[in-house]
């Protein structure tokens, strides 16, 4: 689902934005789902102010909302990330994240001033939901700046707190840009079978002793595979094993990162023998 990554220093009005935004695209038709730092916070059972001056916990906290992230992404309605992702290495996992999914995400920063956001905080009707000096602070210290020239926080929408949304621009940037592919990078690793990776090795080992026993009897020309007669391996005449193995080293290494469950054994051998006639030719 297009993704809305709201960032801004504490008290800044994040809760309130991701409400509105919430509202929104609702009275789109839009189904929409908000994932929120605090309510993970107590989940977790820790008290607010606790919480932010125990980096541990901040790491425990930040890993659920990506959990919950991951399994609510996917290309049809809207999810809302309402947290202060003040930390941009946080904000770049997430955009790998939406990448990889093959999603359309942005970032609305929630901008204001410390002694407004201050003001704001001293305002919570709630105790509990106030941030003490010192955790305030800190927050603000530590608070990374979304940018619009960074990837991962483009398109940026900064508001101001007296800033109406701009839900037909969000809009826009969610469901009418192009949707960033993803690479190496950002793609899960491969999923074969556990036993995958031993029968490629047993296989492409068995193809080389194959065409060394076919060199030493003479035979110049292709060697036909035992495994499948249509498949023949047509290397050089006076290719010597040690090439031939770095050849098998350099195969091996090459599948491991970019095998898919679309390969199959069965497949390697003449995935293999096209690799030798390439490079050993």
């Amino acid at each position: 689902m297009p993704l809305v990554v709201i960032s801004g220093l504490p008290a800044s009005g994040k809760s309130t934005r991701a409400a509105q935004i919430k509202a929104h695209f609702e009275g789109l038709g839009k189904t929409v789902h908000i994932v929120s730092e605090r309510d993970c916070i107590r989940v977790a059972g820790y008290e607010k102010n606790e919480y932010f001056r125990d980096s541990q916990k901040e790491k425990l906290v930040r890993s659920s909302v990506k959990s919950h992230v991951l399994r609510l992404l996917n290309k049809n309605d809207l999810l809302i990330i309402d947290g202060g992702n003040y930390i941009k290495g946080y904000r770049y996992e997430i955009f790998c994240a939406s990448k990889s999914s093959r999603t359309a995400q942005c970032t609305v920063y929630c901008a204001i001033t410390k002694d407004q956001a201050w003001s704001f905080n001293e305002a919570f009707d709630e105790p509990n939901e106030r941030y003490e000096k010192d955790v305030f602070e800190a927050l603000c210290l530590r608070f990374e700046e979304p940018q619009h020239n960074s990837r991962w926080d483009s398109p940026l929408f900064t508001l101001f707190p007296e800033e109406d949304l701009q839900g037909e621009a969000i809009y826009d940037a969610l469901y009418s840009q192009i949707i960033v592919k993803p690479n190496l990078s950002t793609q899960n690793p491969p999923l074969n079978t556990t036993n995958f990776l031993f029968e490629m090795d047993r296989t492409t080992q068995t193809i080389i002793d194959q065409v060394l026993s076919a060199r030493k009897l003479g035979l110049t020309g292709p060697v036909k595979l035992a495994s499948d007669p249509n498949v023949s391996v047509d290397v050089a005449a006076d290719v010597q094993a040690p090439q031939l193995n770095r050849c098998r080293r350099q195969f091996l290494n090459y599948m491991k990162l970019h095998t898919t469950t679309a390969v199959t054994i069965d497949k390697i051998p003449s995935l293999f023998a096209q690799f030798l006639n390439t490079n050993c030719a």
